[in-house]
């Protein structure tokens, strides 16, 4: 290996060399897309198995993140490694199943033996080769052709355009099945529930809402200083405020409160009842909707505790945006 280094290589260009012969490589793919990619995606949507992706090397790795991004939008798949499968794993594809066998070359041993063994059995067989008069390409039932008029290698040795070309046509496939199959990001967030996204789309306001014994109420009655005492054990910058039905009539906050008594001194006010310097209570969220939604009030608004109350405005809770920072929504 050459120990000199050039510090004044042109790696910038270079690099956009390297960017613009892989964007030609995708173009070359769009332009060639044809009904053997719709033949594929009704072939993996009729499919009553699973969707197996192999591939060998650098392909395998390709293979690996297209079967982790189907599996992750709503078409269960998973890769076998071509090797592993010829030495016993092959029993993991069933007749059912659909494969998706990748090679470059289309003449990868491993996949050619793969490719026959589980024909044999009825499983159709997709091949995804730069070459569809390979051995994998004559024995695939649908070819997708990711062939590339060049590497970014200037050597031509490592696969850099081929495996970008590969990379973007399984994605391809991924968003085409996601849309056929009505995915919403509800689905998504089933199959990433620890994930930020998932949090977002799966926890709602009455998961994390605070309610019964832990509510800062009080009635329009009630002595300032008597709210305030309220407001300080339950520990949320803010009391409600209802009337006998327990309607929401108001918010008051700490907020509130040093402006109160930056306007007047304390004892002119601290005895007073609380319904006589209540503020309406512009924004409320209803505990069925998601956890994000009061987030994005709060955020809009610039407030840190949202009401939340049913259709007819009683309060069944509290949210404060340190609750959506504990539940990761934030």
């Amino acid at each position: 290996m050459p120990n000199s280094a050039n510090t004044n290589h042109p790696f910038i260009d270079i690099a956009r060399n390297v960017i613009a012969i892989e964007q030609k490589a995708i173009e070359d793919l769009a332009a060639r897309l044809d009904d053997t990619f719709t033949q594929a995606c009704n072939a993996i949507l009729t499919s009553k198995g699973r969707l197996i992706i192999t591939g060998m090397g650098k392909s395998g790795h390709i293979s690996n993140k297209i079967a982790a991004t189907l599996a992750s939008t709503g078409t269960p798949a998973y890769f076998v490694h071509p090797g592993e499968a010829l030495h016993g794993d092959l029993g993991m594809i069933l007749a059912e199943d659909v494969v998706i066998a990748i090679s470059n070359s289309g003449s990868t041993e491993e996949l050619l033996v793969l490719a026959s063994a589980t024909k044999r059995n009825g499983t159709t067989i997709i091949a995804m080769t730069g070459n569809p008069q390979s051995a994998l390409g004559e024995l695939s039932d649908i070819h997708l052709d990711i062939s590339v008029t060049e590497e970014a290698c200037p050597l031509g040795l490592a696969p850099t355009s081929s495996t970008t070309v590969t990379l973007v046509l399984g994605d391809a496939l991924a968003v085409a099945l996601l849309e056929a199959r009505g995915f919403t990001p509800e689905d998504f967030a089933r199959s990433h529930p620890a994930g930020r996204l998932g949090k977002r789309l799966l926890v709602h306001v009455r998961d994390i809402m605070h309610t019964d014994d832990q509510l800062p109420v009080v009635s329009p009655t009630t002595p300032i200083k008597d709210a305030i005492l309220i407001m300080t054990s339950k520990k949320l910058g803010a009391t409600l405020i209802c009337d006998d039905s327990n309607t929401l009539l108001g918010i008051f906050t700490d907020g509130d409160l040093r402006r109160t008594f930056e306007k007047d001194s304390i004892d002119k006010h601290i005895n007073e009842p609380i319904g006589n310097i209540i503020k309406s209570c512009n924004y409320v969220v209803k505990s069925n909707e998601l956890a994000v939604d009061a987030l994005n009030i709060m955020q809009d608004h610039e407030i840190t505790i949202l009401p939340v109350v049913n259709n007819e405005q009683q309060i069944e809770g509290i949210i404060h945006m340190h609750d959506l920072l504990k539940a990761g929504i934030v």
